[in-house]
């Protein structure tokens, strides 16, 4: 295969194998890898196996079945078996999607539902607030001491019933009603808040677990190839065909390979609590490995971010509707100079005499407006002040929030597509050069090694910056309100 076919392995906008680390640029790698090395040994081993075998056998028998063609294709697995039966095991392990993640969230996640019932709670007081004050209604007597008892003869004594109706001023309703509406608008604003935060929260959180699978994944296979290449350095050292400094070099790229291997299982932990907790699970819960996913095209313009922006925000949505909210809130407060206005119906049942009826109306007079009605309209006042205050400030923040991820999108996708089409073939065909250096003398093991493990950080390096990417776009979803990364 040739090395430039690693941008046919790695398509910007395809299908991210996840058997790409054992098909692509390892399989190449560890073929060059062993065989000059191998090549390069085989005849020192040749020369002192027989005292070697003795002393020495498992590391003859490593040189062996790695070096020799003949004996890999008749003993196969004893060369592939670790990398082959995770091969099995991955093909055949159940993968999680994330779109059954995303649904999950949406269903059980508790802020979503949480702010899903603060949407109804205040659709529900609308109508509260555009409804009549509720009527009183009053029973009496005058008369004798026992209940509803007139005195017979006495025409003040009396049984009566008295209803009483609180009316305010026109247009006060209403205003209140509007009020309540904008309220509940703006709540609804703040739950679509929750519900696009917690998506791109999933989607970050499985991105960020996608990597540190495949991190984990190639790390482990890079550390089984290096502790070969440590035991082959071994037994080319023992025969006198190498250096001290190479077994040692290859341990410590070992130990190395050890410690990035502790940091990412933590790191690939941490996802993993991450998403069961937005998908409201136990935190130690099982979860599959991710399933490939194709990478996003990314089209849009940093304009047209804006005008998304702009228009799809929620908290400039949000903080719209609480403007709306306060204008109101200022023509209420200003209707309160207004008197409300009051009716009440009167019977009297009377002993001897003929029943009587009445009705009478008031008005509440507003005597307190120093202190009541103009503290009103001056806190009303304020407050809408505030809600634009707010809604300009949170406009200038939606520009940096899209310029920002724009920005990391655009950086992460760059560099995702330089490591797959320059810097890996690049430093493969480096390898390959160095390989064929070190078979005739020319460059020293730890050259070698060092290029070998440059390759592979490489790879981990395009496989972060894909996933940088896809959580720029994540993010971006958040402000802008349209999915980017389908």
């Amino acid at each position: 295969m040739n090395p430039f076919d690693f941008p046919r392995i790695l398509p910007r906008g395809g299908a991210v194998d996840p058997a790409y680390a054992r098909k692509g640029i390892r399989n190449r790698v560890v073929n060059l890898m062993f065989g000059a090395v191998a090549a390069g040994i085989v005849s020192a081993v040749a020369t002192a196996g027989a005292q070697d075998e003795s002393r020495h056998p498992a590391a003859t028998t490593i040189m062996l079945t790695t070096a020799s063609p003949t004996a890999a294709q008749e003993k196969p697995q004893e060369v592939t078996a670790p990398i082959g039966k995770q091969e099995v095991s991955a093909a055949s392990a159940e993968r999680v999607n994330l779109d059954e993640l995303l649904r999950e969230a949406l269903d059980k996640n508790p802020a979503i539902k949480s702010a899903a019932r603060r949407v109804l709670a205040l659709r529900a007081r609308v109508p509260q607030a555009r409804s009549l004050p509720d009527p009183l209604v009053a029973t009496n007597w005058m008369g004798n001491i026992i209940p509803y008892s007139v005195q017979q003869g006495d025409p003040s004594s009396y049984r009566g019933l008295t209803a009483m109706q609180e009316i305010p001023f026109p247009g006060k309703l209403r205003l209140r009603g509007q009020v309540a509406d904008r309220e509940a608008e703006a709540a609804w604003w703040e739950y679509e808040k929750t519900r696009r935060q917690v998506v791109a929260d999933v989607k970050s959180a499985y991105y960020q677990y996608f990597y540190y699978r495949k991190a984990l994944d190639i790390t482990q296979k890079n550390k089984d190839l290096l502790e070969k290449l440590a035991k082959i350095a071994e037994v080319q050292f023992k025969v006198g065909k190498g250096l001290q400094q190479d077994v040692l070099k290859a341990q410590v790229e070992v130990s190395r390979l050890l410690q990035r291997l502790t940091v990412f299982e933590q790191q690939e932990r941490t996802a993993r609590v991450q998403l069961n907790t937005l998908l409201f699970r136990e935190p130690e819960a099982s979860l599959p490995p991710p399933a490939p996913f194709e990478q996003a095209r990314f089209t849009q313009t940093l304009e047209s971010l804006y005008e998304l922006g702009r228009q799809n925000d929620t908290e400039l949505q949000r903080a719209e509707r609480m403007i709306e909210r306060g204008q109101y809130a200022v023509n209420l407060a200003r209707k309160e100079y207004n008197p409300d206005f009051r009716v009440e119906y009167m019977y009297q049942q009377r002993p001897l005499m003929p029943d009587m009826h009445g009705v009478r109306f008031g008005i509440n007079i507003p005597i307190f407006y120093q202190t009541k009605q103009r503290e009103g309209v001056i806190e009303a006042s304020e407050d809408l002040i505030s809600a634009r205050r707010s809604h300009d400030f949170r406009q200038t923040t939606v520009f940096f929030e899209v310029k920002e991820n724009y920005l990391a999108a655009k950086a992460a996708d760059d560099l995702a597509r330089l490591y797959s089409r320059a810097i890996v073939p690049q430093s493969t065909l480096a390898l390959e050069s160095s390989l064929a250096a070190y078979q005739v003398g020319k460059l020293d093991f730890l050259s070698m090694v060092t290029n070998f493990t440059t390759v592979l950080d490489y790879e981990l390096g395009y496989y972060e910056e894909l996933s940088n990417f896809q959580k720029a776009l994540a993010r971006l979803e958040v402000t802008t309100g349209v999915e980017l990364t389908k």
